[in-house]
């Protein structure tokens, strides 16, 4: 049965947002689902970053992960290669990913240059739900996650802007926006 891989990165920010190549992923959230948005699997962990290992008191309000979390962690580097083995696990029935917005891709790709790490997700096709949401409903312009899951008639599930229940929450938009 193929599987869709719902992904959603928690990173470094401040008031104001940093561009993209200032950002360091501190969580990883992963559902793996069927077509209709069922889980079978799911990863999660935080990650230490290198080059601010201190998170803002902005970031930390709005992700609601303790410096505790992120001093626990380990790099991306030793966190990156758990993932790619638990992915490994799923690969022959990975369809695709997605994420909500292209945002998750774009760190991912710099993440891996920056890093030297080697991904299976390079060879899996990427869609950008926020997107493909937005023109299956006509919509002048993309809406945020909560703003959709509203449109849609569904209540945001757990914490906003926790990277596994951010990651789960788009996976129940999946069935309403996947082609046929």
């Amino acid at each position: 049965m193929p599987h869709w891989l719902v992904i959603d990165l928690e990173a470094t920010t401040d008031e104001g947002g940093w561009p993209v190549a200032e950002m360091e992923i501190i969580e990883i959230g992963a559902s793996l689902v069927t077509r209709d948005g069922r889980e079978v699997d799911h990863f999660q962990r935080f990650v230490r970053p290198v080059r601010r290992p201190c998170l803002t008191p902005f970031c930390r309000e709005l992700t609601h992960i303790t410096q505790a979390n992120i001093d626990a962690a380990l790099n991306l580097s030793e966190v990156w290669p758990a993932f790619e083995r638990w992915l490994g696990h799923h690969r022959a029935n990975l369809q695709g990913w997605v994420s909500w917005g292209d945002y998750d891709r774009q760190q991912l790709l710099l993440a891996w240059q920056q890093h030297s790490l080697q991904s299976l997700l390079a060879d899996v096709p990427h869609t950008n739900l926020k997107q493909r949401f937005a023109k299956a409903r006509k919509l002048s312009r993309p809406l945020g996650l909560k703003g959709a899951l509203e449109l849609a008639g569904l209540q945001f599930k757990g914490q906003q802007h926790r990277a596994l229940e951010d990651a789960r929450n788009t996976a129940r938009l999946l069935p309403l926006t996947l082609p046929g």
